[in-house]
């Protein structure tokens, strides 16, 4: 019996908690941790949509449907990302202004970026509304703060708080539009429909 062909297998979609020091990808032409790690079997065909670098966590979809990308990233709508940011230092009222109204950053090219406006909150005790953060180690003074985007430049949150003079210890992304992480664990996998997948993130299937 011919094996059919993954064109005529329906789509699939992911949502994962991605774990620190795993890479977005499948494969890897150097010596680091890979999605195929995990301990779930992912189909055949299987692709991160977007990124999140090594040392960020969170949330990253996950999609047998190669159009994903183009439609969530591609097209004139802005799509919202949240993050949990966990800055070195104490950050102080003049550097949430500059974060909130927009920085200067280095992006592709060496070119310098004004970031638009975007929100930009302290959080008190974030574990108390992301509990899978419970177990984290705090190395000294720090300010938890949650950030809303609605771009992704290549590290763009970390080059934000640089840009202010603070490092950025923890980065952790918590939702893209209406698909949240809430309380899925480092390195869990949870399968959504593909019409509540198409839903939540406010996308229309693409004909």
């Amino acid at each position: 019996m011919n094996k059919p062909s993954l064109n005529n297998l329906p789509h699939r979609y992911f949502i994962i908690n991605k774990p620190y020091n795993i890479v977005s990808q499948f494969i890897s032409p150097h010596e680091v941790g890979l999605l195929g790690d995990l301990k779930f079997k992912f189909p055949e065909g299987t692709h991160a949509i977007g990124r999140l670098d090594k040392d960020s966590e969170g949330l990253l979809l996950l999609t047998t449907n190669k159009k994903i990308t183009r439609l969530l990233f591609s097209d004139d709508i802005k799509h919202k990302r949240v993050y949990l940011v966990q800055a070195g230092g104490a950050v102080n009222e003049g550097h949430l202004h500059l974060l909130r109204t927009g920085v200067s950053i280095r992006i592709e090219g060496g070119k310098n970026y004004i970031t638009p406006v975007c929100e930009v909150d302290i959080i008190e005790h974030p574990q108390t509304i992301y509990p899978f953060i419970n177990s984290t180690k705090e190395y000294g003074e720090h300010t938890w703060l949650l950030i809303t985007l609605y771009e992704g430049k290549y590290r763009q949150v970390r080059k934000m708080l640089n840009a202010v003079h603070h490092r950025c210890k923890r980065l952790i992304r918590v939702s893209i539009e209406n698909i949240l992480l809430e309380d899925l664990a480092p390195g869990d996998v949870k399968e959504i429909e593909e019409d509540i997948f198409f839903d939540k993130l406010k996308i229309k299937k693409d004909n």
